[in-house]
Order: C-alpha cells, then sequence, then structure tokens
C-alpha cells in the first residue's frame, strides 16, 4: 500500500471540542495529531458531516493547549472516528 500522508503523525491523547452553530459542542480525544490534521475518537454524540468546517480547542487535564479555536474540515469519517484537517 503507497502511503500517502504528507505529515509525521504524534500518538495523543488530547481532548477535543469542536463546535458548529448548528450542533453546539461535540466532545472527543484525538488519537493523534499531525502538522495536517487529527485524529478524533466521538463517543456518545453523532458525527458532523464530512466538509463540515468546525471550531476546535485542543485541551489537556491542566487547560487548553491553543488559546483561540483553530478551523478544522472533517475530510472523512469511519464509524465513531473523524478525520480532521486544519483549514489554511
Amino acid at each position: 500500500m503507497i502511503e500517502r500522508r504528507r505529515f509525521d503523525r504524534t500518538t495523543t491523547s488530547v481532548r477535543v471540542e469542536m463546535s458548529h452553530p448548528s450542533f453546539g459542542t461535540i466532545i472527543g480525544f484525538a488519537q493523534d495529531v499531525s502538522d495536517g490534521g487529527a485524529l478524533v475518537q466521538i463517543e456518545n454524540q453523532p458525527c458532523p458531516p464530512i466538509g463540515t468546517e468546525v471550531s476546535v480547542m485542543f485541551k489537556k487535564s491542566i487547560g487548553p493547549i491553543n488559546l483561540e479555536p483553530v478551523k478544522m474540515k472533517v475530510m472523512h469519517q469511519f464509524k465513531n472516528t473523524i478525520g480532521l484537517m486544519f483549514v489554511r
């Protein structure tokens, strides 16, 4: 299989808060993060549709990682896991 990823991934377990006016806030946990995006597992909530742009806050137990929300786009989903890409 040909590797198509442009960015190296780092395994992590960081809380992700995704928000959008149409559905409010969805909580998930990043399984890995790269310079291009993140793979996020969502539990007990519906996944946002592919193509949706969301505002994302990454948080550790001691507080936020980013001070301002970052824009990300839902690129793919499988069951309760979605792939988010940073919007530049």
